[in-house]
């Protein structure tokens, strides 16, 4: 790589990163104003159903695993004779479904537990902010 296109690319890195800081702060600041203006009270976010990541990461872990191990079994009993440089797509799309497959069977389990709880936390939330005031 040349010196001028280090230089450029160097450019490009630092003015990406400040954009992405800007942009977050940005939202973020946007954000606190819109509850502001709605009468809430920005520090009193509502808490999203947060426990479910463990089970979000195991679910996307064992639907890739399950991915991994169907691809195997297509790879060995289907295209037995296949050429060796074809077959990672096929292991790579198999990840990518398993991993889709838990990470919506994840999304399904935590929807409904938020649907059940919902006005639980909403109350819990109208008695933190009465607390304060």
């Amino acid at each position: 790589m040349s010196g001028g296109a280090a230089a450029i690319l160097l450019i490009i890195i630092f003015t990406s990163f400040f954009a992405c800081v800007f942009g977050i702060y940005y939202l973020n600041t946007r954000l606190n104003l819109a509850m502001v203006e709605k009468g809430m009270n920005p520090k009193f976010r509502i808490p999203r159903p947060a426990p479910y990541l463990s089970l979000k990461i195991g679910l996307l872990l064992c639907g890739a695993g399950m991915g991994l191990f169907f691809a195997y079994l297509i790879d060995s009993i289907v295209f037995p004779s296949y050429k060796p440089e074809n077959i990672p797509v096929l292991y790579f799309a198999l990840l990518a479904i398993g991993g889709g497959i838990g990470l919506y069977l994840s999304y399904r389990i935590e929807s409904t537990w938020w649907e059940k709880n919902k006005k639980e936390i909403f109350d819990e939330l109208k008695l933190m902010q009465k607390k304060t005031e």
